[in-house]
């Protein structure tokens, strides 16, 4: 009995330990997702100014819509995925999907589990790259993107690109963002008030151009952020769910130590009982001889 008892406080300990692990893992993707969501903002305001910049030369030039796409191209489609496990069925949702995008577009894909998970279905990227572990990292994740994309534009021809990125919404999961970048439509956006025409040093097409790059890198910046906080978040909700599995488990062993501790208690009583009474009775026969 006592080897049974010995057994249930190892799975104690074993439980106490893995929800410490998991405890600790919980902190670290909401300090990590915490840190994402505070740079958020200030992206969106750096491609709203961009665009803004864009809109506003576009006016003051008189430059051209773009010229209308090839249909016959294939697109580039650029997909931010998981990087790392633990995170219930993030992965999968983003996996899943990218997937469609492989049959007509060359893609993109920043995330090694996603990586991983569509090269297990016979999917390889056109280009592909790991999702940093730390935000200081992403933007330079995003300008190495964008190297990667303009070198492919140079081969392929390519004129029309697309993001697909997960966003993580509290009570809904996550949900999958697919939005264009090229060819940038300047006339959703509005200028930027100013009854004067901005002052420019550079021509209007070459400064169209490097404004568009600009606009390109803070659009892959907010992707790659909104993936970065989407999985970590994704990985806070897997391990609540974990912990609270851990703590109902913890709830049985306890109550199964408590049953096993008092039939080991009961069986030494009856033990000590059955030798009380083997004594005695050997002491009644060596009195009546």
């Amino acid at each position: 009995m006592s080897d049974r008892l010995a057994e249930v406080r190892e799975r104690i300990v074993a439980a106490q330990q893995l929800g410490a692990v998991v405890n600790a893992m919980r902190g670290m993707a909401g300090a990590r997702a915490q840190h994402a969501r505070a740079l958020i903002p200030a992206i969106r305001d750096y491609a709203l100014t961009a665009a803004q910049a864009i809109a506003d030369t576009r006016r003051s030039a008189g430059a051209a819509p773009p010229a209308p796409t090839n249909r016959d191209e294939r697109p580039v489609i650029i997909v931010f995925g998981a990087e790392e496990g633990f995170a219930g069925a993030f992965t999968e949702r983003v996996v899943s999907a990218a997937e469609g995008a492989f049959a007509t577009s060359d893609v993109f894909l920043i995330g090694s589990r996603a990586t991983a998970k569509l090269a297990e279905r016979g999917m390889q990227p056109a280009w592909s790259a790991a999702l940093p572990s730390h935000p200081a990292s992403l933007p330079a994740t995003a300008m190495a993107t964008i190297d990667a994309l303009y070198a492919h534009l140079a081969r392929s021809g390519a004129s029309v690109v697309a993001l697909i990125f997960p966003r993580w919404q509290p009570g809904r999961a996550a949900t999958v963002i697919r939005r264009t970048l090229l060819p940038f439509d300047a006339s959703l956006i509005a200028t930027s008030g100013s009854a004067q025409s901005p002052l420019t040093n550079l021509p209007p097409g070459q400064l169209i151009e490097a404004l568009v790059e600009e606009y390109l890198f803070a659009q892959l910046c907010e992707a790659a952020v909104e993936a970065f906080a989407a999985e970590n978040e994704a990985r806070m909700a897997a391990m609540a769910a974990a912990k609270s599995n851990i703590d109902g488990r913890l709830v049985t062993l306890r109550a199964e130590e408590r049953l096993v501790r008092q039939e080991t208690i009961t069986a030494e009583v009856v033990e000590l009982t059955a030798g009380v009474r083997a004594r005695l009775s050997t002491q009644r026969r060596a009195g009546t001889r």
